[in-house]
């Protein structure tokens, strides 16, 4: 399982929501409390963000290497400065191979993705049923291995026909949910998906528990914004998401 982060708001610089929170993100690498899986999230993480004051498609940094062991994103973090920030760390399934492009955020134009969660058995189960679904451009969108590259596919297949990011999330998590009970496989999707001046957000799973998912809105150190993550970064009046919902 990986850890989620994503910031909706006024422009702030990366490291006050990246390192600054006293359970941060660079925390729950290697000290996660609601983790369902794995015990740490150290095969790489990815960072995406807009450039807050004109249109352009997301910016990425990504990296195989533990978030905690980047040198470079402590300065790089006190630099950057965006209304829109997505952030994750990785624990990798395992069979699927710590390689960059296996790295979160996926993207494609203005869209950006992160997930948390996995296929169960997804190279003996939905790996190809789900390759089946997609037309070519689609299928080229994916360049790695994971079941979080291939759901992003099928979810930008249904954006490109409904033009409507949360009609396309539901499309697909109701696939999914087809597929895995016609393959008798499982899986688990908390997803962000944004075009940077809004997202989408589901906390999903076909199976017990469901991973966590929190939302924090209009607090006092970060106000008129919204925060959502896997855990709650710090002491706060944090909500969990309801099970199976997509917002």
């Amino acid at each position: 399982m990986c850890r989620l982060l994503g910031y909706l708001g006024p422009k702030i610089e990366l490291d006050k929501i990246l390192f600054k929170p006293e359970h941060s993100l660079i925390v729950q690498s290697y000290q996660p409390k609601e983790m369902t899986s794995g015990l740490l999230n150290a095969d790489g993480f990815g960072i995406g963000w807009y450039h807050p004051e004109k249109e352009s498609n997301p910016y990425t940094y990504r990296n195989i290497l533990p978030i905690w062991s980047d040198i470079n994103l402590i300065q790089l973090s006190r630099y950057i400065e965006s209304n829109c920030i997505l952030a994750y760390v990785r624990s990798a399934t395992p069979g699927l191979a710590v390689d960059l492009s296996n790295c979160q955020p996926f993207t494609k134009g203005n869209i950006m993705f992160i997930h948390n969660g996995f296929i169960a058995n997804f190279r003996n189960t939905l790996y190809r049923p789900i390759r089946n679904l997609l037309d070519d451009t689609h299928y080229k969108l994916i360049h790695g291995t994971t079941d979080s590259e291939h759901i992003f596919a099928l979810i930008m297949q249904y954006f490109d026909i409904t033009n409507n990011l949360k009609e396309a999330v539901k499309k697909t998590l109701e696939k999914l949910t087809e597929l895995a009970t016609e393959y008798h496989t499982e899986f688990s999707a908390n997803i962000i998906i944004s075009d940077g001046k809004k997202w989408v957000v589901s906390r999903y799973a076909t199976r017990k528990p469901v991973p966590s998912l929190y939302y924090l809105k209009d607090d006092l150190l970060y106000p008129d914004s919204m925060i959502v993550a896997s855990e709650p970064l710090f002491e706060g009046n944090w909500h969990s998401f309801d099970e199976n919902i997509v917002i």
